[in-house]
């Protein structure tokens, strides 16, 4: 019998970008601004499994519980360089069959890319790695993606993307 004990049920995105004179609390501001700031996050690698539905951020964290260890898909970039412009991604290619099939998950970040072209970029990867495995088209493609400008005084700055799990 195939274990299915740390097989994701739901997932939900999120977002944010934060900025404090030190790198880490920056990161921190993200987390907050993406509200996941209160789980230990563990970095997973890029397949939603078959079944697992897309839910609202709201709705996945009502099912969160402060302290919680939660598995997630995440990009994050910081920079402390004056003026620039960083951005975080994480693109989703859905299956045909999300019942039986699975699919994929790609994160990106860039410098000098604003939102919508990093999450197009994300899309892009998920779905050619979809395409890679399967032969086939995915149903769907869908992104998260946060951008933000390091401000002018050089202030660290944080973007994070993620797709959380909900065991």
């Amino acid at each position: 019998m195939v274990s299915s004990a740390l097989v994701p049920k739901k997932v939900f995105f999120t977002s944010g970008s934060g900025a404090h004179k030190d790198r880490l609390t920056s990161f921190e501001m993200a987390l907050r601004k993406a509200s996941i700031h209160c789980y230990n996050l563990v970095e997973v690698s890029s397949i939603l499994p078959p079944k697992c539905r897309i839910v609202s951020r709201q709705e996945g964290l009502s099912e969160l519980m402060p302290g919680s260890i939660v598995f997630t898909v995440i990009s994050r970039l910081s920079s402390n360089e004056p003026g620039a412009r960083i951005t975080s991604a994480v693109g989703m290619a859905i299956p045909q069959d999300p019942e039986t099939d699975w699919g994929y998950f790609a994160e990106y970040h860039a410098y000098e890319e604003s939102k919508e072209e990093a999450g197009a970029y994300a899309e892009m990867i998920a779905k050619d790695m979809y395409a890679g495995v399967s032969d086939k088209v995915p149903a769907k493609t869908m992104n998260i993606a946060e951008s933000a400008i390091v401000p002018a005084d050089g202030e660290w700055t944080t973007t994070v993307a993620a797709a959380v799990f909900i065991i």
